[in-house]
């Protein structure tokens, strides 16, 4: 089994101490930068809304422009992705 290491990482303006696969921090910083600067981008073209909705948008955008969709359906790995990036987004949204 691999070795996991805390990290803390921030989506929106929240931050989570989750637990990542060593090999696996780099992507995941990545694809953080990439969330983060896509809710900005949000935040500029539609302003007035609420985090919430700015991270709905992301997620939207994330699941469509994903490589790894095959027919409409999302590789084992971009679903399990998908569904830690929803379990945050649950438990900030408690």
């Amino acid at each position: 089994m691999h070795e996991l290491i805390p990290i803390n990482v921030l989506i929106g303006d929240r931050t989570y101490r989750v637990k990542v696969a060593a090999k696996d921090e780099e992507v995941v910083r990545k694809t953080l930068k990439n969330i983060n600067d896509k809710i900005i981008e949000f935040k500029t073209q539609f302003s007035g809304k609420d985090m919430q909705d700015y991270i709905a948008m992301v997620i939207l955008w994330f699941a469509t422009q994903q490589p790894n969709v095959v027919e409409g359906s999302l590789s084992e790995e971009g679903s399990a992705s998908l569904a830690k990036l929803e379990s945050l987004l649950d438990k900030a949204l408690e």
